[in-house]
């Protein structure tokens, strides 16, 4: 005789929970071990990461504090060792100090009168995709004033052309360079307004804004109309 749908029903939830909680237990023995492992390790590696980023910030806290006093020291007229003192945050771990400490030792190596070194650290910064991209525009811009007179007019033109555009925060002094080497190139009409367009455009501070209506105007093109001074 056959049995009772519920009892059946009963039956099969029971077995089907027994089932699962076998299961259970068998992977907490098989596995369990892992899973605490696992645990642990995540706890270290978590801990671990909060630790090393306390540690990063305040070594770079320290190494600012450093580049401060170098910066004292050099202000005051005090810049013997410092290129020695600045050495070692060329290689710190925090981009913003590595940056300028490369730009310092740049600087140092210009008030020696050595621009070869000045322009090789330059070169350094401008290629190195690990910088934030504003450091590396800065250095590109400073290394092609350094070998303004030894590139060719097309180099210069080639090289700046991503910053001497309207809009970009070097479009005054990468914009005054390409006119330059327009103007070598024989290309004085664009030279010309490439300057008038530095003169209009007010973000560009107002001694290259002045000084491009002044070259505008030696090549036939009157852009006096184009400047008032910034407020």
């Amino acid at each position: 005789m056959a049995e009772p749908p519920e009892y059946n029903e009963t039956f099969l939830r029971e077995v089907d929970d027994n089932l699962r909680r076998d299961q259970l237990e068998g992977f907490a023995k098989k596995y369990g071990w892992l899973i605490g492992t696992a645990v642990v390790l995540f706890l270290l590696a978590s801990g671990g990461f909060i630790y090393w980023q306390n540690y990063k910030q305040q070594r770079a806290e320290k190494q600012v504090e450093q580049l401060t006093e170098i910066f004292r020291n050099i202000s005051t007229g005090n810049s013997a060792g410092a290129a020695q003192q600045i050495q070692p945050l060329t290689e710190s771990g925090s981009k913003g100090v590595r940056a300028t400490a490369l730009f310092t030792r740049a600087a140092l190596a210009l008030e020696k009168n050595d621009a070869k070194s000045a322009t090789e650290i330059y070169r350094n910064i401008a290629g190195d995709s690990s910088l934030p991209q504003p450091y590396r525009d800065a250095a590109l811009l400073r290394q092609t004033a350094l070998e303004f007179d030894t590139l060719q007019p097309q180099q210069i033109v080639s090289r700046l052309s991503p910053l001497a555009k309207p809009g970009s925060p070097w479009f005054g002094s990468a914009g005054e360079m390409t006119a330059m080497a327009l103007i070598k190139q024989g290309q004085k009409d664009q030279a010309a307004q490439l300057f008038v367009a530095i003169a209009r455009d007010k973000s560009v501070p107002d001694t290259i804004r002045a000084r491009a209506v002044q070259i505008a105007g030696s090549l036939g093109v009157d852009a006096s109309g184009a400047f008032t001074p910034a407020q």
